[in-house]
């Protein structure tokens, strides 16, 4: 099975957003946002689409499959 690395924590921080803030602009909770940083979560496209907007960084950027 494929790895998965998630660079959510540095985009969002470098935006200054908290992970509640992030969570409320994009419609999900806060341990949502928490288990995606931790790369134990894959997200949804939507997700990773409204993530994406919100930080303004290519999906691509964000989420890495090995």
């Amino acid at each position: 099975m494929p790895g998965f690395e998630c660079r959510l924590k540095k985009y969002r921080q470098l935006k200054g957003l908290t992970q509640e803030q992030l969570a409320a602009q994009t419609g999900v909770r806060r341990e949502t946002i928490m288990r995606l940083e931790k790369a134990s979560y894959n997200p949804s496209l939507k997700l990773a689409v409204d993530i994406s907007r919100v930080v303004g960084v290519p999906i691509e950027e964000i989420f890495i499959f090995k």
